[in-house]
C-alpha cells in the first residue's frame, strides 16, 4: 500500500500484548488511557457551544415549546455518544468482508428515500420514523468512506493505477448520481472529497488528481453558466442560484442572497465580543434564515463576536489536528486511510460552512460540524468522531 509522497505503510508489530482477563476496573482504567484526550474534549467543548448556541438562538421559533430544539438535539448528541462509542469498539481489521455489504446497503437506503422520502425546501432527501427524520445520504458519508477504503486497500496492489483510480471513481460515482437526483448537491460533493482524500493517501498519480479537478471545474462552468446561457438548465433556477449568490454585488431580498447578506450583517455586527443572546438582533428577529443549521456560525459570531468565532475555530483547528496526528501514526493501512478520509470530511465542511457564512463559498446546504442542528449529520459526526478514538486506541495497544 503506497501512501502519499510515495512510501510504504507496514503495519507494527505489538511490542507487548496486553492480559485478556483483566479486571473490570483495570479494563476501564486502560480503555481510558488509550483515548486521545485532547480530541475528545474538543470535541466535548464545541458540541457544549452548540447547545448554548442552540438553546439562546432557537427559544422563539416553536410558539409553546421555546426548548423544542435543544432538547431534540439532546436526545441527538445522546444517541450519537452510544453511537460513538460502537464506532470507537470496532475494529477495522474485518472491514473487508463488510465492504459490499456496506455499499450495497447504502445504495437501498438511497432509493429508499424516493418511495418514502419527504420533501422539503425542494428536495427529497428524508425519511421520517415516526417523530425522527432519517437522511440516509448524510449517513453514508461514513458508508462510502469505508466502502472506498476496503475498495482500495484490497485493489491497490492487483490493478494499474488508472484502473485503480477508474475503479475508485466507478464506485463513488453510483450513489453521487442517486443523490444527485434527490436533489442534494452539497451531499454529493463531500462524497467526492472523500474519494479525493482516499485516492490521495493511497498514492494515486498526481496527474490523475488534477484532471478530476478539471473535469469538475469544467462540468461546473458548464452547468452553471455555458449551458443555461444557452436555454439549457440541468439545475433548477433556485439550485443555481444558491450556487452563485456569493460571486454577486447587492442582492435583492427576493433571492438566496438574501441569506448571504443577512449572514455577514450578523457576523459584522457582533464585534469583538459579541451582542450577547439577547442583543442578537438579526437572530433574535428572525432576520438570518436557518440560524438554527447552516447558518449556526453568523449566530455564534453576532451572539459572541469575534472572540467567540474564532474561539470556535481554534477547536476545529484542534479536532483537526488530532485527526491529522491519528492519521500519520495509524498502524494499519485501513486505520490510516479511513482516518485520513475521516480528517478531510471534517474539514471540508467545517470550511465550506463558515466560508458560505462569509460570503465566500457557495451556499450548498452542508452543516457545521458539531454545531449545526440535526439528527442525522450529529449521528454521522459522532461516527466518525469515534472511528478515530478506535484508530488512536489500537495504535496505543500496538505502541504500550
Amino acid at each position: 500500500m503506497r501512501v502519499a509522497g510515495g512510501g510504504e505503510l507496514t503495519t507494527l508489530a505489538p511490542s507487548k500484548v496486553r492480559s485478556a482477563r483483566l479486571a473490570p476496573r483495570e479494563r476501564l482504567r486502560a480503555m481510558a488511557g488509550d483515548l486521545d484526550w485532547v480530541l475528545l474534549a474538543a470535541v466535548i467543548a464545541t458540541t457544549a457551544l452548540s447547545l448554548f448556541v442552540l438553546k439562546e438562538a432557537t427559544g422563539d421559533d416553536v410558539a409553546g415549546s421555546p426548548n423544542y430544539f435543544f432538547f431534540r438535539q439532546i436526545l441527538f448528541i445522546s444517541l450519537g455518544v452510544v453511537v460513538m462509542l460502537i464506532a470507537a469498539s470496532w475494529d477495522t481489521a474485518n472491514l473487508s468482508r463488510w465492504v459490499w455489504p456496506i455499499f450495497w446497503t447504502l445504495l437501498i437506503a438511497l432509493a429508499v428515500v424516493f418511495v418514502l422520502g419527504r420533501a422539503a425546501g425542494g428536495a427529497t432527501r428524508w425519511v421520517d420514523l415516526g417523530p425522527f427524520s432519517l437522511q440516509p445520504s448524510e449517513m453514508g458519508k461514513i458508508g462510502i468512506a469505508l466502502v472506498l477504503v476496503g475498495v482500495a486497500v484490497e485493489r491497490r496492489g492487483t490493478l494499474s493505477p488508472t484502473a485503480f483510480t477508474l475503479t475508485m471513481v466507478g464506485v463513488t460515482a453510483v450513489p453521487m448520481v442517486v443523490i444527485a437526483l434527490q436533489p442534494d448537491l452539497g451531499t454529493g460533493i463531500v462524497y467526492g472529497v472523500i474519494l479525493a482524500a482516499v485516492l490521495f493517501l493511497a498514492g494515486a498519480p498526481w496527474g490523475h488528481l488534477a484532471a478530476g479537478a478539471a473535469i469538475l471545474l469544467i462540468l461546473a462552468t458548464a452547468v452553471l453558466w455555458i449551458l443555461p446561457g444557452a436555454g439549457i438548465n440541468v439545475l433548477a433556477d433556485y439550485q443555481r442560484e444558491r450556487l452563485t449568490a456569493f460571486v454577486g454585488s447587492e442582492r435583492d431580498t427576493s433571492d438566496q442572497g438574501y441569506q448571504l447578506d443577512q449572514s455577514t450583517t450578523a457576523i459584522g455586527s457582533g464585534g469583538a465580543l459579541g451582542k450577547g443572546p439577547a442583543g442578537a438582533t438579526q437572530t433574535q428577529n428572525d432576520f438570518l434564515p436557518e440560524h438554527h443549521t447552516d447558518f449556526i456560525f453568523a449566530v455564534t459570531a453576532e451572539m459572541l463576536g469575534f472572540v467567540g468565532g474564532a474561539g470556535l475555530i481554534l477547536l476545529y483547528a484542534l479536532i483537526i489536528w488530532r485527526g491529522l496526528r491519528v492519521t500519520a501514526q495509524a498502524s494499519t493501512p485501513t486505520d490510516q486511510l479511513l482516518a485520513g478520509a475521516i480528517v478531510a470530511v471534517l474539514a471540508f465542511q467545517v470550511f465550506v460552512n463558515i466560508g458560505m457564512t462569509v460570503r465566500l463559498m457557495p451556499i450548498t446546504g452542508i452543516p457545521l460540524p458539531l454545531m449545526s442542528y440535526g439528527g442525522s449529520h450529529t449521528l454521522t459526526t459522532f461516527a466518525a468522531v469515534g472511528l478515530l478514538l478506535g484508530i488512536h486506541r489500537r495504535r496505543s495497544h500496538l505502541t504500550a
